[in-house]
Parts: C-alpha cells; structure tokens; sequence
C-alpha cells in the first residue's frame, strides 16, 4: 500500500494525498493553525478512516452470515492527549445496523469480531488508545 501526500502551497496549510488506488483526498488545518478550514484535519481522516475499516467488517461479516442488512453507520467518539504527540487515548465506536429480522447476537458477534480480530486500524489505535464498542440495531 502506497501513498503520495503534496502539499498547496497556496492553500496555507491544505494538503492533497493521492492513495495507491489513484484516488484524492484532501485535507486542511485549522485557521488558528495558519489553514482555511476547508477540508477535514489528517488526525479526523484518521478517525474517519478507523469507523470505514470497522464498518467495512461488520457489514462483509453479516452479509457472509446471510443476514438481510439494509444499512450500518458508526459514530465514532475520541479523546487525545493533552500533550504532543496527541495520540488518540480513547475511541468509541456506535455501529447502528438496520436489517430485517436481524440477530442481536449475530450483530454482536459482528462488531466484536472487527474489533478483537479483523480492523487493522482499531487494532493499531488500541496500541495508544482504550476502544470500546456499542451498537444498537434498527428495523428496516
């Protein structure tokens, strides 16, 4: 896995990564922190990334159980350190898992399956951070 980040030079403190895949993401710094604010921070993509990875898990797991799931998001909460590095020291992840008829257990079983042995990045967060998990699920 690859990854080229370029920073704009115009644009403060924005910057622009291009994944091995070939696809653009921006991201942006805070104005007090001399960006324009207009795109996510890097330590939010890798929030963002973390929720993606564990979704990911959760719904390829129900589906491969043949659960009839119609929609999964995960609200992700955090907490870092005060001092620099400001590593993440606390990760909360909320799957919601809508389906019809789904197994509570199976839902469960989904969610501590990514997080104990499939989501790489949970796994490396957990190296600073205490992640716990929560999921609730919706009829649809």
């Amino acid at each position: 896995m690859e990854c080229t980040v370029h920073w704009v030079r115009d644009g403060g403190m924005a910057f622009v990564a291009e994944t091995g895949s070939g696809h653009l993401l921006t991201m942006d710094g805070a104005v007090d922190g001399g960006g324009r604010n207009l795109a996510p921070r890097p330590m939010e993509t890798v929030l963002a990334g973390t929720g993606g990875c564990a979704a990911y898990d959760v719904v390829t797991i129900l589906r491969r159980g043949r659960h009839d799931v119609h929609g999964c998001s995960v609200k992700l909460q955090a907490e870092r350190a005060a001092a620099d590095p400001k590593v993440f020291t606390r990760i909360h992840l909320h799957f919601v898992v809508a389906g019809r008829e789904l197994d509570g257990d199976a839902v469960a079983r989904a969610v501590a399956l990514s997080h104990d042995k499939y989501c790489s990045a949970t796994a490396m967060l957990a190296k600073t951070a205490e992640v716990s998990t929560s999921y609730e699920l919706v009829a649809a």
